[in-house]
């Protein structure tokens, strides 16, 4: 698939030079900072060394001190609280934080945690978990990761007696529901000064402030950054500012054998083969979340929390291996519905060449219709909508769009075929009646055909800047990796560099249409490179012409030796 280059600004020469005589590193780091917008040596030190002593006072929230002032009732009046999470891995692990954080002050009676079922219950705040709540003698519900939109079954719950405090980061509806507390960044009058925390983020942030208002240590609240990493990770919010203190410490405590007291974690770090490896974002990504996600997908996500908050290696074990297990049921039917999902594709002349692709059919599995519409994204650079039929007759589905289009924005255009829908604006989900897939299939093409620009089809290379290959030494790649932790805003750097060669006899395939090769460019420095998917090209590169790479840098290891390699991201001839 064609890529489209886009090289970043180069920063000011005079702010590269003031900087490099502070920091003394090499320049190439250099113009990476700025970038960032780090500009001097107080804003690189912060960078480089974040300290969680400069996150944000929590009682800068909107509604904090209320949220706080109901807690502590519930706490002295011996009320019972509900801890309630969406299924998704931002909501499981915000239950696993707050309920851990709770548990101490209320003990095992007067606490305990709830998570909608997705099939039975949908997304978000349900009348059965309010139902559920008054019921058995619960005051309160702590909701995580949702209800910002939940004005009828917040409504609800007042009717039966049941408080509630929200913490949420979803983009708030016109009328916030009536909650003794609604706790959200993205409010518009609320002037907490980062806004994009995940929701168990938000749930961080409650139980920072009602340790501080109650004078506890705070250390059993900094033990729980393992799970908000995780969260920050799957959640693909940016690792920029509060975020990138979180993440860096979270990722500490995981890397960390001695202070590391998650067996939950540790034994999903084993069934996803990362035992040995230092745990990143990355590697949380792809080896933790698919595994917590698949409980809520496939079933009962409840299984999700109690692996994370298992107390012991054998408990830990036995729930870490039932969740595998749906994990691996989760890629049976997200391996099948996309091959079918991409078959219609290619099987219809108009959606070959359509600007969206909305797809339904009855019987695909709920809870892969995401990642499907991600795979679908992969191949057909679009915005893209996998719908299924729910129990209810209804079809429910998600959507996942290209970089610089709003796909909640244009589903939100189509409000009036559809029942509810919510999400960001790269990622959201949706229900509506069966009948009106057509009709809604036909207008979000017409608002999207009207409004993507045609580059925006093209997927997107950010590039860093130039880098001669002599210069990927040891020394430049520690200090890449002391610029982590990567991610949304803080991407790993992407070099490009012009005029290589392949060393003779170099390139081959590998694996599934992989290529492997050794660049050079003066012919005495070389390095090792990988393209993933990249396989089409070696017939050109066998030619023999110059090319131009754009890349990442990595530690490849094999069989106990390290090396430098470059994982490729595209190659261009220059016509």
């Amino acid at each position: 698939m064609e890529k489209r280059w886009i090289r970043k600004p180069v920063p000011e020469p005079a702010t590269v030079r003031q900087l490099a005589d502070a920091l003394r590193v090499n320049e190439a780091i250099i113009s990476l900072l700025c970038q960032r917008e780090v500009s001097s040596f107080e804003e690189a030190r912060a960078y480089f060394r974040p300290v969680l002593q400069e996150l944000p006072n929590p009682l800068r929230m909107r509604d904090m001190d209320r949220a706080v002032e109901r807690l502590v009732r519930a706490l002295h009046e011996g009320e019972r609280v509900l801890v309630f999470g969406d299924y998704d891995v931002d909501g499981t692990t915000s239950v696993a934080v707050v309920y851990s954080y709770l548990l101490p002050l209320f003990g095992p009676k007067r606490i305990d945690y709830y998570i909608p079922d997705r099939y039975q219950e949908g997304y978000g705040v349900s009348e059965a978990g309010i139902d559920y709540a008054a019921q058995h003698g619960y005051a309160l519900i702590i909701a995580l990761d949702c209800g910002v939109k939940s004005v009828d079954k917040v409504t609800y719950a007042n009717t039966r007696g049941v408080d509630f405090i929200i913490c949420d980061h979803h983009l708030p509806g016109q009328e916030l529901p009536p909650a003794v507390a609604v706790l959200d960044p993205k409010r518009t009058d609320c002037e907490y000064p980062y806004k994009e925390l995940s929701g168990c983020g938000v749930g961080f942030k409650l139980m920072q402030a009602l340790g501080e208002h109650l004078g506890l240590d705070e250390e059993p609240l900094h033990e729980l950054l393992d799970l908000l990493a995780v969260s920050i990770a799957a959640d693909i919010v940016p690792i920029t500012g509060e975020n990138r203190i979180l993440a860096y410490h979270g990722l500490r405590l995981l890397n960390d054998p001695q202070r590391s007291q998650r067996p939950g974690l540790d034994a999903l770090r084993e069934l996803a083969g990362l035992g040995v490896n230092e745990l990143n974002i990355t590697s949380l990504v792809f080896g933790f979340s698919p595994r917590i996600n698949a409980a809520g997908r496939m079933g009962d996500a409840k299984r999700s929390v109690a692996m994370l908050l298992a107390q012991s290696k054998e408990e830990a074990k036995e729930k870490a291996g039932v969740v595998d297990k749906t994990n691996q049921e989760r890629r049976g039917f997200d391996t099948s519905t996309t091959k079918e999902a991409l078959q219609m594709i290619e099987d219809d002349a108009v959606l070959r060449t359509a600007s969206s692709t909305v797809l339904f059919k009855q019987d695909w599995h709920k809870g892969v219709v995401g990642i499907v519409a991600s795979r679908c994204l992969d191949k057909y650079y679009r915005p893209t909508i996998i719908l299924t039929a729910s129990n209810d007759g209804k079809a429910t589905g998600s959507a996942r769009s290209v970089v610089g289009f709003d796909v909640h924005e244009a589903i939100g255009e189509c409000a009036d075929l559809l029942d509810q829908f919510g999400g960001h604006m790269y990622a959201a989900g949706l229900t509506l009646p069966v009948e009106n897939v057509p009709a809604f299939r036909e207008k979000f093409e017409r608002i999207v055909a009207s409004r993507i620009l045609p580059e925006q089809m093209i997927p997107p290379v950010e590039i860093d800047g130039v880098l001669k290959l002599k210069d990927i030494t040891p020394g430049f790649f520690n200090l890449l990796r002391q610029m982590e932790p990567f991610g949304p805003g803080n991407s790993n750097p992407v070099f490009e560099s012009q005029n290589v060669y392949i060393v003779p006899h170099s390139a081959r395939i590998v694996g599934n249409s992989h290529l492997k090769l050794v660049l050079t460019q003066d012919g005495h420095h070389t390095v090792d490179a990988i393209g993933f998917g990249l396989g089409e090209y070696l017939d050109r590169i066998m030619q023999g012409s110059p090319f131009s790479v754009c890349y990442t840098v990595e530690m490849n290891e094999f069989r106990g030796a390290k090396k430098l390699q470059l994982r490729l991201k595209d190659i261009r001839w220059e016509e």
